[in-house]
């Protein structure tokens, strides 16, 4: 009976995926393409029991930084010149897979690495961002309406507002003064805040039927991506009198049915619990650090698809999540992977999480031993299709992978292995 339900459920989602890639953007055009202190202790409330858990060894090497920091380079490198990215007015969009992790993560390498300011690639994506935000009324959205997307155009208005306010935040928090362009930024994306419906408090976003970030659901992780920007930002942004209805919405909006939310999502409210104080309470914070801590596979590691099983409407996206299929048809992979577990250790870690605690020093311990040792990323896979993970579109995850463990490693204190201490970045191949 399983079989016959599953099978049912597979040729249902089969033909759906059928009527929605007959028309979804095409792959490959420029124009279409897309993929894209409130912390608690565990001495006031407590860890989860791992007891029973085994417990490796700590790898005898460290991580290769320099490596690392190559590889994101040369990946943001490849996004700013790609094709795909290029908007108008010679710009191009930025992606929550590829460019935001590498703006999130260079300041720690650039720190580490005693780099004396920012590198070309990051200098590329803030002028960028900054130009777009100047030009906000005269730039078109990312994408445009089609017959079949009627809210292409709004969604990744909205969507890009949240992102250009979370990277100039990110830039800001560095200098410690809060510039022009990042307060415009942010009066762009108050402007665009709904403020009624289920979503209120929140912002639209764009949706190709693509997990983790482009599908029904993923509002919720732009409205905690907002969270981040309002709250890391510097002189003391968040308390501006003028934007105290909004932050409220926000606030209203990420505790309604948070628990409801996918675990990935939830890992994204933790993160911003932790630079928005008052979020979430200790208990919320350590509910889902258990609930986190309870997904840990048998090697140390998390896999990013059994984070996102939750139900959001009929697409095919969530009918082949019934089957544990890919919408290509292939099996999702189910082993741990450096995108959830450099994620979810950084989420921990963000919170107060200690650094001896069984399940944070097991990722950690993942992390160490799964750094890719000819080209200094960790392995994530799609959601969506299984891609060659030597293809630049394969490599989409893995990108997010190695900023979150970048930030994830350093946030531990971990030293680099002493072979990859680098007074200067090692030279990104050519894109």
């Amino acid at each position: 009976m399983k079989f016959t339900v599953r099978l049912a459920i597979l040729g249902l989602a089969c033909s759906l995926a059928g009527i929605v890639s007959s028309c979804s953007h095409p792959q490959g055009s420029a124009s279409n393409y897309s993929e894209s202190s409130g912390a608690y202790s565990d001495s006031q409330s407590g860890s989860p029991s791992s007891a029973t858990l085994p417990q490796p060894a700590s790898p005898a090497n460290g991580w290769n930084e320099a490596s690392a920091a190559a590889y994101l380079d040369q990946r943001a490198a490849w996004w700013v010149q790609w094709r795909g990215a290029a908007r108008d007015h010679g710009t191009f969009c930025i992606s929550c897979h590829t460019t935001v992790p590498y703006i999130l993560a260079q300041p720690v390498l650039r720190a580490n690495l005693n780099q004396p300011g920012l590198s070309p690639n990051e200098t590329s994506i803030l002028d960028n961002v900054s130009k777009r935000v100047r030009l906000w009324k005269d730039v078109a959205p990312y994408y445009s309406d089609t017959r079949f997307y009627t809210n292409h155009a709004a969604g990744s208005r909205a969507t890009e507002a949240v992102l250009n306010a979370l990277v100039l935040s990110a830039r800001d928090a560095q200098a410690g003064h809060l510039g022009g362009d990042t307060r415009t930024a942010f009066e762009n994306l108050w402007a665009l805040q709904l403020t009624s419906g289920g979503d209120k408090g929140a912002w639209m976003w764009q949706e190709f039927n693509l997990l983790p970030w482009e599908e029904k659901g993923s509002e919720y992780y732009g409205a905690a991506l907002a969270a981040i920007a309002v709250g890391i930002a510097p002189d003391n942004y968040r308390s501006t009198p003028s934007i105290q209805g909004n932050v409220q919405l926000l606030r209203g909006y990420l505790l309604r049915d948070y628990a409801s939310q996918s675990l990935l999502n939830q890992t994204f409210l933790l993160l911003a619990s932790a630079k928005l104080p008052g979020l979430l309470t200790p208990a919320q914070q350590k509910s889902i650090v258990d609930q986190l801590s309870h997904k840990q596979q048998s090697d140390g590691g998390w896999s990013l698809s059994s984070l996102v099983g939750h139900w959001r409407g009929l697409t095919p996206s969530t009918l082949y999540a019934l089957v544990d299929r890919r919408e290509d048809g292939t099996p999702q992979v189910e082993h741990s992977d450096g995108d959830a577990t450099a994620m979810i250790t950084y989420a921990m870690q963000q919170v107060g999480i200690p650094r001896d605690n069984p399940h944070l020093q097991r990722g950690l311990d993942w992390l160490l031993s799964h750094q890719n040792p000819i080209d200094g990323s960790w392995t994530a896979y799609s959601l969506n299709r299984q891609r060659d993970l030597t293809s630049n579109i394969g490599r989409f995850m893995s990108d997010e992978a190695t900023g979150y463990a970048v930030l994830s490693l350093t946030q531990a204190g971990i030293k680099p292995a002493a072979a990859a201490v680098s007074q200067a970045r090692a030279t990104p191949p050519a894109p």
